[in-house]
């Protein structure tokens, strides 16, 4: 799987799917074990330091854990090292709301 096949999914899914699991982004490209969420989570890193570069929202934004309704913490992490997300984690959730719904306004725009 390559990040290209997961921007193009993310970019056509209908908004009331959003946000999708890592797992249904699996699924919906058709992933099998082994390591299908690190398969999902390295494609989402990827794309994450392309909209940085391009200074666009994170499309990863659109694709949360199970638990929590949240990203993994990797996607927090990475955020914060590419200057884009506060240090201090207690604003992370706010702040990935934020980009949320400027990824979502961001998809019709591409």
């Amino acid at each position: 799987m390559n990040a290209r096949q997961a921007r193009q999914l993310l970019e056509a899914a209908p908004t009331d799917s959003l946000p999708m699991t890592y797992q249904q982004l699996a699924e919906a490209l058709g992933l099998t074990p082994p390591r299908t969420i690190q398969q999902v989570a390295q494609a989402l890193e990827a794309l994450m330091r392309e909209d940085a570069e391009q200074g666009r929202p994170f499309i990863a934004a659109l694709v949360v854990s199970r638990r929590g309704n949240l990203p993994a913490p990797g996607f927090f992490e990475l955020a914060v090292a590419l200057d884009r997300f506060p240090v201090d984690p207690s604003r992370h959730a706010e702040a990935y709301h934020e980009e949320f719904q400027r990824a979502l306004a961001a998809r019709g725009r591409r």
